[in-house]
């Protein structure tokens, strides 16, 4: 099967679906590009696309026939659920010599591994045996939370320094050092889509893949793309703010769909890889825009586990543009970047 369904992410994080709003487009003359939509399955979750064509040639059927070949590819490389997949291969290969990856693979490695220094290791691909530990993996959640002994024991073959890569080389220091992309790939197979689009001349679409999103051109009326970003409750579906932007990317991540209650006390999904715990703050909702949809994903997710403060610290400092949603007794409390705000214009 193909995906990244959420029990084995790591550095778990409830990606929030965020609705497209306004598609709908009336031609009201003959040379009006056409629009076309489609959607499919990938990577365990969903994927849609809209664009607008003037060019005869491209029709639903080749362009989506091309799409579902690049997220094929994407999957092959990327994804833990397939054992044939080459990040499959990597994870199994039981040694700490180096491997021969991808350009692809070695691409979002680097970045990954890039960022997860940048924010002193809060984004983490290998925390996935922390999320298994604490009951969010494949397998049932546990009878009792983890003991000091059992964390001690996961924490030896957890950590991003335990990856080095060079040379086009992937490499382990301990044996079981486990990768799981899944807070970076699903953004890197939106850019992928993306890139595709703009090979085959086509400068107005939007794709989406598990509600991240990456956008060119706006809309033939001259009018930006205007996505949802889903309030942060379990109970129901319904939004947050509305962004509206015609060239970018934007991913969310949040805590607030996959948590579990035990003696009183509240255990996310969402392990800080530092603590090797659940994080215990405030701060449910981490939206982030960016040039390209693999780079936004990673921070939304790092910024998630850093918390309020922190993660205001973070954004002012390298001028990334987000929106943070802040759980309050009276309900929700937002902070907007600068850069952010600018998105919440209805210009």
């Amino acid at each position: 099967m193909m995906g990244y369904k959420p029990a084995v992410v790591a550095n778990m994080v409830a990606k929030f679906w965020l609705v497209l709003l306004g598609l709908a487009f009336l031609v009201s003359c003959s040379d009006a590009p056409k629009q076309i939509r489609f959607s499919g399955d990938t990577m365990g979750t969903t994927y849609n696309i809209t664009l607008f064509s003037k060019d005869p040639r491209h029709s639903q059927a080749e362009i989506q026939k091309k799409v579902e070949t690049v997220l094929a590819q994407v999957n092959a490389q990327m994804s833990t659920y397939d054992p044939e997949s080459e990040l499959s291969r990597f994870n199994q290969h039981d040694s700490t010599q180096p491997v021969v990856i991808s350009r692809a693979l070695e691409r979002v490695v680097s970045r990954a591994l890039e960022i997860s220094a940048q924010t002193d290791g809060l984004l983490d691909v290998t925390v996935g045996p922390l999320v298994n530990l604490w009951g969010f993996g494949p397998q049932a959640k546990p009878e009792q939370v983890p003991t000091p002994d059992e964390l001690h024991e996961v924490r030896a073959y957890v950590g991003y320094d335990k990856l080095t890569l060079a040379n086009h080389q992937l490499a382990k220091s301990h044996p079981q050092v486990y990768v799981d992309l899944s807070t970076i790939a699903k953004g890197y197979g939106v850019d992928r889509v993306a890139y595709l689009l703009d090979d085959l001349d086509i400068t107005q679409y939007l794709v989406e893949i598990g509600g991240e999103i990456r956008t060119r051109g706006g809309k033939p009326n001259g009018k930006p793309w205007r996505l949802a970003v889903e309030k942060p409750v379990s109970t129901e579906r319904s939004v947050q703010e509305v962004v509206s932007f015609s060239e970018g990317a934007l991913a969310t991540s949040g805590d607030y769909r996959n948590f579990y209650e035990e003696n009183g006390r509240r255990y996310s999904h969402i392990i800080n890889p530092l603590t090797a715990e659940p994080i215990q703050h405030n701060l449910v909702s981490v939206s982030v825009y960016a040039d390209d949809c693999m780079s936004a994903d990673a921070y939304a997710t790092a910024l998630l586990v850093m918390g309020p403060e922190q993660a205001k610290a973070f954004v002012t400092e390298h001028q990334i543009d987000t929106m943070l949603v802040l759980k309050t007794d009276d309900g929700f409390e937002e902070w907007v970047s600068p850069g952010f705000e600018k998105l919440l214009s209805d210009e």
